[in-house]
């Protein structure tokens, strides 16, 4: 959208028309390529290597990846292990990755590693990686419990060489340029689950309308539409926290705060909501062949992808100056 001239907020758009197709991978693939693994290339990047990765993924010709959890650093960033020290006009890369969206069919991953020996937080750099160099081992393809048609892949590192030009922006600010996207990659989440929530609650108002139990529908039960009720009042409050933060970011301002607050949120309503319509579609609910079933696992990632509830209270917290 920046290379367009517009600003974030269409972004969000896309984000929540995305929540229209009814299933979680693909909006989530999307986003990955147009959201998480391109922005740093895109704001840093040289020419040289915006043509050479940037261009063919924004026509669609490459897929890309982003490499920033390991085994041991899933929101605690700052402590990856995977390494890239400088030989002659090369990086050598050893280490690991885990839970990389897309990374079994990718063609390049913006890759973060430690370049140096320097403080955890300034000893990181983004460097893009082509998929196909020797060394490199895709170990596994993940299996998950929802966004089962999105595949998230384990992958390994053996003294891979990769040209020292493929570095995004500067040496050792790798840590800081992924902290700036983190905050887009939040909202994006957050608007994408938007429309699945509000599409449940219709699906399930639907449903309960004809579904008769004791000669009438499960609907006219007052804990039932009362309960929808409740439920379609929460979403909307999180699409004002979302709307307010989206105003703010483009005004200029950090919003840091209120994008955990609104991820947390949105993780939280992904379980509640689809956990309290599943009910109310009794044993249908947990089959195969109805909607509800399927958002019930696939909207759980958004507790967890990009940080879980526990590491958005954090920073609420750090924000509201109430950690010890």
């Amino acid at each position: 959208y920046g290379g367009m001239g517009l600003d974030f907020s269409y972004n969000m758009a896309v984000a929540e028309e995305l929540g229209n197709i009814r299933c979680g991978g693909v909006p989530m693939a999307i986003g990955v390529q147009a959201g998480m693994a391109t922005p740093a290339l895109t704001r840093f990047g040289s020419d040289e290597l915006k043509k050479q990765f940037l261009v063919p993924t924004i026509a669609g010709d490459f897929v890309a990846c982003l490499g920033i959890s390991e085994a041991g650093a899933g929101s605690d960033v700052a402590n990856i292990k995977t390494t890239a020290v400088k030989k002659g006009e090369e990086y050598v890369i050893n280490g690991g990755k885990m839970w990389t969206t897309s990374g079994c069919q990718a063609d390049w991953m913006c890759l973060l590693a430690n370049t140096s020996e320097g403080p955890p937080h300034r000893n990181k750099s983004l460097i893009c990686l082509p998929m196909h160099l020797p060394g490199i081992h895709v170990a596994r393809k993940i299996d998950k419990l929802g966004m089962r048609s999105s595949d998230t892949a384990q992958i390994f590192f053996e003294d891979v060489r990769v040209p020292r030009k493929n570095l995004i922006g500067e040496e050792g600010k790798g840590f800081t340029y992924q902290m700036l996207q983190f905050q887009e990659e939040r909202l994006w989440g957050v608007a994408t689950v938007l429309t699945p929530l509000e599409t449940v609650i219709r699906e399930t108002i639907d449903y309960t309308r004809q579904r008769k139990v004791f000669d009438r529908p499960v609907l006219h039960n007052q804990a039932v539409h009362f309960r929808l009720a409740e439920l379609a009042t929460e979403v909307e409050l999180l699409r004002s926290l979302l709307y307010r933060t989206v105003a703010l970011y483009v005004e200029g301002n950090d919003v840091t705060k209120f994008a955990s607050m609104a991820k947390l949120k949105a993780g939280r309503l992904a379980r509640e909501v689809t956990d309290s319509c599943l009910q109310f579609w009794g044993g249908m609910g947990f089959t195969s062949e109805v909607l509800v079933s399927r958002l019930y696992r696939d909207l759980r990632l958004m507790s967890i992808g990009g940080g879980t509830d526990e590491t958005m209270l954090s920073i609420i917290c750090k924000y509201m100056e109430t950690l010890p």
